[in-house]
């Protein structure tokens, strides 16, 4: 007989329950287990034809367990009892074997989820299940749609899929937690090729939690086409220090750092540009970094975080200002301080640190009045190869887009760099009002008024 999924839930259940008990059994003073299982399908078309097919399903099973001030995380996808037996003997014996953590343990009691009716719902399964005939028309679309703007494109990938994940979570001194969620995504990407034979790519992709949230597939293949034609005639520009526009596609890449850096793993060991920057006006005071764990159907939504923390609304940039860190149990005891619900894990190692559903407000000027003022400079459309400094907060990427003159887009550039001190950045740093809400960090366009580009 097939098992249904309440089955499967309540075999899992009852799995975690075997687990932690026999790790306490084996001489652990505090154990943690969590179950984690994936069904995935996505379909991979060019030039009308299936190229990828791909389907998987993984259920793991990963136990962290404590002797005194030691730990030791092991995880199997086996779960006879042979292997689960194993399991726990083998994590015991690691963890008296291990170095002591005086910040290693359970999350503090009194920070862990309640369940109650209070609870809100996040909306984040979509029991939507598409077959892979399904996804391949829908694939084929996306392409079809894209090579229709001109005869100059080709297909360089399109692609439709979901997955389907839940996480169950047991530690010793009783908590226990389970969500699910799903994700639907489809993309398009496509090559132009000029007279001389100039060759650009560029495309266009969603994720979201429901299938009925997605954009019509014709919008996505006529999006990420145009785009590639757009970036045809593309040519270096001279280095010169200018205004630059981060367009939103990429905009993100300015603040993911700032993320980082405010990690409390990070200022624990000193290693952060931002580490004497707590309290301190970092950004002007038009700017606000919120991180919104309780956003229905956000793609970082949850309403616990790995170790069985509430998590909550909070503003890391409060008019400017630096408000906070981002926490995890050991990150929080090196500090001094309580988790904020920002742990984060895989089955096979100990927390890090993660943030949630990130939005950086939208300002008050369209990104073309930004442009307008700016007078010259570069919009800049697709970044690559990143480099940070973490200790000084100097940063570069290689970057595409547009030059602007008189407040107008003349013509596409590419093969240049853009370089400056994050620090300097963000105390600069104007936000547009295109803001729009699609993954775990958004942000609008972005201008500074003056940055060095590495050209010819």
């Amino acid at each position: 007989m097939l098992q249904t999924r309440s089955d499967e839930l309540s075999t899992a259940q009852t799995r975690l329950h075997e687990v932690v008990e026999a790790a306490k059994t084996a001489g652990a003073d505090a154990a943690e287990a969590v179950f984690a299982e994936s069904r995935a399908l996505s379909i991979g078309v060019r030039k009308g034809a299936v190229e990828t097919v791909e389907r998987d399903e993984t259920f793991d099973l990963g136990l962290r367990v404590f002797i005194g001030q030691r730990q030791a995380v092991v995880s199997v996808s086996d779960f006879s009892p042979t292997s689960l037996s194993r399991l726990v003997e083998r994590a015991v014996a690691m963890a008296a074997l291990a170095p002591e953590d005086p910040y290693a343990g359970l999350a503090n009691p009194e920070l862990l989820f309640k369940a109650d009716a209070g609870a809100p719902n996040l909306d984040l399964y979509d029991a939507t299940e598409l077959s892979a005939q399904a996804l391949q028309e829908r694939a084929l679309e996306i392409e079809a749609a894209g090579l229709a703007l001109s005869p100059s494109l080709q297909s360089d990938a399109a692609s439709a899929g979901y997955t389907q994940n839940s996480w169950r979570m047991l530690t010793s001194d009783g908590f226990e937690g389970a969500h699910s969620s799903t994700l639907f995504f489809q993309s398009g990407r496509f090559i132009a090729t000029d007279g001389d034979g100039q060759m650009e790519r560029d495309g266009e992709g969603r994720s979201t939690r429901f299938f009925s949230d997605l954009p019509d597939v014709s919008d996505t293949g006529r999006t990420g086409a145009e785009r590639a034609l757009a970036a045809l005639g593309a040519r270096k520009i001279e280095t010169q220090k200018t205004a630059v526009i981060f367009d939103r596609r990429v905009s993100r890449s300015l603040i993911g750092p700032l993320l980082g850096a405010i990690s409390g793993s990070m200022i624990a060991r000193g290693s952060s540009f931002l580490k004497d920057k707590l309290g301190q006006k970092i950004f002007s005071d038009a700017v606000q970094i919120l991180d919104d764990p309780l956003r229905v159907r956000g793609l970082g939504s949850c309403l616990f975080d790995d170790e069985g923390v509430a998590v909550r609304r909070s503003a890391l940039i409060q008019d400017g200002v630096l408000t906070t860190w981002l926490l995890n149990t050991s990150a929080a005891r090196q500090l001094g301080l309580a988790s904020t619900g920002h742990a984060s894990r895989g089955l096979a190692g100990a927390p890090g640190v993660a943030p949630h559903n990130i939005t950086l407000s939208a300002g008050a000027e369209t990104p073309q009045a930004l442009m307008q003022a700016a007078g010259k400079g570069v919009l800049i459309t697709s970044m690559f190869g990143p480099s940070l400094n973490n200790d000084t907060g100097d940063w570069s990427a290689g970057a595409s887009g547009f030059a602007f003159e008189n407040g107008e887009i003349t013509h596409p550039v590419n093969e240049i760099t853009v370089a400056g001190n994050l620090i300097d950045i963000y105390a600069r740093l104007i936000p547009a009002s295109d803001l729009e809400i699609r993954g775990t960090l958004d942000t609008p366009s972005l201008l500074v008024d003056a940055l060095s580009i590495g050209g010819k």
